[in-house]
């Protein structure tokens, strides 16, 4: 976790003490933010004089949309901000039946604290209980610093956005207009729970990968995971934005933007954005989900982290750390010590990556960490990160070789990844060596750790960048795509991350993305 959200979630306390105490949790507002307050009505002159209409300003609905089903929206009367009115209709705490949220002129919905979908249907059911589909162009805020929704295990969501009406996910700060390049922590985020394979578990004596092995989600309570089902499946999320998530609960324990947990391999996560979190962009714990064209732009601590037995595949992230240097750990933080012998064992293999970490301060020391015997592949790689140390190896279990009888794949791998670092690119700890590290990344295909960037628009491949020899991903998965090059972003005429993303000072996604701190009135 970045070392100022610790600060500030000590400063908070005290505040956050009072409110609960008088209001309960569900009243809670974020961080810098009033509880929204809908004045009573009162008589206007007769005649009313009739306002001249200012383009583009959006005017509430008049009522909320009906849904079908016994969970019904509440109307929270209007919420207001720069884009104009909404008609802010808010969740009910739990959708019990399958439900469908549209995309309605004027109507913007909130969260009003932790929004279940259906109930834990346990870690050996088999079924689909509830569904909840999110229409494209549908923005949802969090109403308080603590909500998040929560898909539990057993249910689904299907978040189907298009490149031009993705769906927004936010906090309310950025709907009233307060939110900026440095804002975060305005709610939890979103959470996945799934019944695949996970390790450490919760119960003592419980068989890591097993039915049996269930956790309790960071930052939760009751947000339960894990099974013995590798194929479970969780829903979609696809063409999606994540904005100003990853709410501090305690020291230790906070939510992220994306927090896929025990989820499997039928989930389908893609074109998904996660912009300003106050801890990792993404975390991933256990499971057996794959994932393709992720943006994550600004997390204050890892922008991808993963852990507890997950196996899977990604392809095609870029991920940028805030202008200035001074937010963001390491660009990925691969496990944690303990329990390093656990099967199953982690095994991920990542290609088209392109990291921009701006950080040299960085708690991790490290653009990217591995440890905790976690397996795994780094495949046309890109990491600019001038000043700092590129590629970090943490404890002796990380480098074992292959022993199929405690599921280890050997050291981690490295095929066409090109790195720019300060002066001592490799890093060794706690019984790794640098010279070993050093030895295993040059093991590989067409690696280098001297690469100057010809980046264009921050993240888009030039000439240098094109004249490296790709790796065939397939090799290693057939979800992968081959591609002719290596980093996230071919060249200009490559746009996969336009129009469905959002803008900042961060990173900027071109004129058909709109702003991170704007919401669509369209």
């Amino acid at each position: 976790m970045a070392a100022f959200a610790r600060i500030r979630l000590v400063m908070l306390s005290g505040v956050a003490c009072s409110i609960l105490a008088a209001c309960g949790a569900d009243g809670v507002a974020s961080p810098g933010e009033g509880v929204i307050v809908i004045p009573t009505p009162t008589p206007t002159p007769t005649p009313t004089p009739t306002p001249t209409p200012t383009p583009g300003t959006v005017t509430p609905a008049a009522n909320c949309p009906a849904i079908a089903g016994p969970d019904q929206l509440t109307n929270l009367g209007t919420i207001s901000g720069p884009g104009g009115e909404w008609r802010n209709c808010g969740f009910p705490t739990r959708f019990t039946a399958t439900t469908a949220i549209p995309k309605a002129p004027g109507v913007i919905y909130s969260l009003p604290g932790r929004v279940d979908v259906g109930t834990d249907q346990g870690a050996t059911s088999t079924n689909n209980v509830v569904t909840l589909t999110v229409d494209p162009g549908v923005t949802i805020f969090g109403a308080t610093g603590v909500s998040f929704l929560a898909v539990n295990r057993g249910n689904r969501i299907d978040a189907v956005g298009t490149p031009t009406q993705p769906i927004i996910f936010t906090g309310r700060g950025n709907v009233v207009g307060s939110a900026g390049d440095q804002t975060s922590q305005l709610w939890g985020g979103v959470v996945l729970l799934g019944r695949a394979p996970i390790t450490d578990c919760l119960a003592p004596g419980a068989t890591p990968g097993t039915a049996a092995c269930e956790r309790d989600t960071e930052g939760t309570s009751n947000a339960l995971y894990g099974g013995a089902q590798p194929a479970d499946n969780s829903g979609r999320l696809s063409y999606v934005q994540i904005r100003y998530s990853g709410f501090i609960l305690s020291a230790a324990s906070e939510l992220q933007g994306l927090t896929p947990s025990g989820t499997g391999s039928g989930t389908q996560i893609d074109h998904v954005q996660i912009h300003n979190s106050s801890d990792d962009g993404i975390e991933v714990f256990g499971g057996r989900v794959n994932m393709k064209h992720l943006v994550i732009t600004g997390a204050e601590d890892d922008g991808l982290d993963t852990d507890v037995g997950y196996k899977g595949n990604i392809q095609y992230v870029i991920g940028v750390q805030r202008e200035g240097g001074a937010v963001g750990d390491s660009m990925m933080e691969i496990d944690s010590n303990g329990n390093e012998d656990a099967v199953p064992r982690q095994n991920v293999a990542i290609s088209n990556f392109t990291y921009i970490h701006r950080n040299n301060a960085a708690g991790n020391g490290v653009s990217i960490l591995v440890r905790g015997g976690a397996d795994y592949t780094f495949a046309n790689g890109l990491i600019v990160a001038p000043g700092f140390r590129c590629l970090g190896l943490n404890s002796a279990t990380t480098i074992n070789p292959v022993n199929p009888a405690l599921d280890e794949a050997g050291p981690p791998k490295f095929f066409s990844v090109s790195l720019q670092c300060n002066a001592t690119p490799f890093r060794g700890t706690s019984g790794v060596t640098d010279a070993q590290v050093q030895t295993i990344f040059e093991a590989g295909t067409n690696n280098r750790s001297n690469y100057v960037p010809s980046l264009t628009s921050l993240f888009i491949n030039g000439a240098t960048e094109t004249g490296f020899t790709p790796f065939d991903a397939k090799t290693l998965n057939a979800f992968f795509d081959t591609t002719a090059y290596v980093g996230a972003v071919r060249d200009a005429n490559d746009t996969w991350y336009q129009g469905w993303t959002c803008n900042s000072s961060t990173a900027n996604f071109g004129t058909t993305s709109r702003a991170c701190s704007a919401i669509p009135t369209t």
